[in-house]
């Protein structure tokens, strides 16, 4: 027996254009591209396409963009990564714009018809920060098989367009000072239900009802600095591990490993920077444990960061040090681009553009020539640029 879903969207208005009742369906086709539904009566073929609504702005925030229908199994996991989330927003905010001593964060408010939504904040140009972003989503939608792939380790994609819950913190930090690292920290909690396949942009069928729901999380804190400071490295590591030991010894030199192999630029053969944890598809352990470790290391990033930018963000530097920094920050935009599964994940599903691509800096550089006036693209061995060059092509253990 098939079961109908209907999801009501902007891009059909709520209104299904026609159906299927279940007794006449004599087959079902699906591929990754389009569903075939044959009955008694014809035979039609409709494309598979990410569901996901457009947002809308608001005038202010909610207290929660969780639907009231969220059900209890999941409910009390979703609202407390929520007020999680939303707390470390505003912690981490309200140590930026202090350190910045004048700038302050531009906010956007978004929804979404069918539920969900999120705060955006972004400071740019600051007295410190070239660009600083923290932002927080709460996400339904129903994504295609290769943004399945793209949300999850493991490369197995489902048959079907598969209904989704996200909800996440994503946060990314350009210091102006290339003496003055920049730090990405995103936490995500994720549910996934069973496939469905599609009868029409609004209608959608599921042969497996009542099927399990899957559930993991996944995140991590990263440092990307242009110039090595051995204190600032081992700092910043010190405190991913204590906040990983507090749950696992295990946790840090496994989740550490993981980080540098993630943050790898296989067409450069180097790593975007110094490391730090990175965990994905995270279910092997009790619900509850996960989110409070999870809240832990979101609770952290202030303390692992700015101590470091309080002692480099008035360093004195040259035209020299700034190209370099430009340089290392085009391999980040790299990475970004081209690797990056949350990058992929948000373009695959229709996600809010202004959102997934802050994470870039405003400014990069990137040198054609590699035996530059300036060196910057193979620098001398044993200049500082070779140490942080030598550091992300042969990761180092810094605690």
């Amino acid at each position: 027996m098939l079961t109908a879903t209907t999801f009501p969207t902007t891009n059909c208005g709520g209104v299904r254009s026609w159906s299927i009742p279940d007794s006449s369906i004599t087959s079902l086709t699906t591929t990754p591209s389009a569903v075939t539904i044959r009955s008694r009566r014809a035979s039609r073929s409709y494309p598979v396409r990410a569901m996901i609504e457009k947002e809308r702005a608001e005038t202010q925030r909610p207290d929660t963009f969780l639907r009231e229908t969220d059900d209890n199994s999941s409910g009390d996991v979703r609202t407390s990564f929520e007020k999680m989330i939303r707390e470390a927003q505003d912690s981490v905010c309200s140590a930026i714009e202090a350190v910045d001593g004048g700038g302050n964060f531009k906010e956007d408010v978004w929804s979404r018809p069918g539920g969900g939504g999120g705060i955006s904040r972004v400071l740019q140009d600051g007295a410190v920060w070239e660009k600083a972003a923290v932002n927080v989503s709460v996400v339904y939608g129903v994504m295609p098989p290769e943004a399945y792939r793209a949300a999850t380790a493991n490369g197995n994609a489902k048959p079907g367009p598969v209904p989704f819950f996200a909800a996440g913190i994503s946060s990314v930090l350009h210091p102006k000072n290339p003496f003055a690292p920049t730090l990405h920290f995103n936490y995500r909690y994720f549910e996934t239900d069973a496939p469905k396949v599609m009868v029409t942009p609004c209608q959608y069928y599921t042969d497996a009802p009542g099927a399990p729901r899957d559930w993991w999380f996944g995140g991590g804190t990263d440092l990307t600095p242009a110039y090595i400071f051995e204190e600032d490295v081992k700092h910043f590591h010190s405190v991913q591990k204590s906040a990983c030991d507090k749950f696992d010894p295990s946790f840090y030199p496994r989740f550490k490993k993981w980080c540098d192999d993630y943050f790898y630029i296989k067409h450069r053969d180097e790593r975007r920077g110094l490391g730090g944890i990175f965990f994905d598809d995270l279910n092997d352990y009790d619900q509850q444990m996960l989110l409070s470790f999870a809240t832990e290391c979101a609770g952290s990033v202030v303390a692992a960061y700015i101590p470091i930018i309080e002692r480099r963000k008035d360093t004195p530097f040259t035209d020299q040090h700034k190209a370099w920094q430009q340089l290392r920050r085009g391999r980040y935009v790299e990475f970004n681009l081209v690797y990056d599964r949350g990058t992929t994940f948000g373009l695959k599903t229709g996600g809010r553009i202004e959102s997934i691509l802050v994470s870039l800096p405003l400014t990069a550089r990137w040198e054609y020539d590699h035996h530059d006036a300036l060196g910057m693209q193979q620098p001398e061995e044993g200049s500082e640029e070779w140490k942080l060059l030598d550091a992300c092509i042969n990761p180092k253990e810094w605690v």
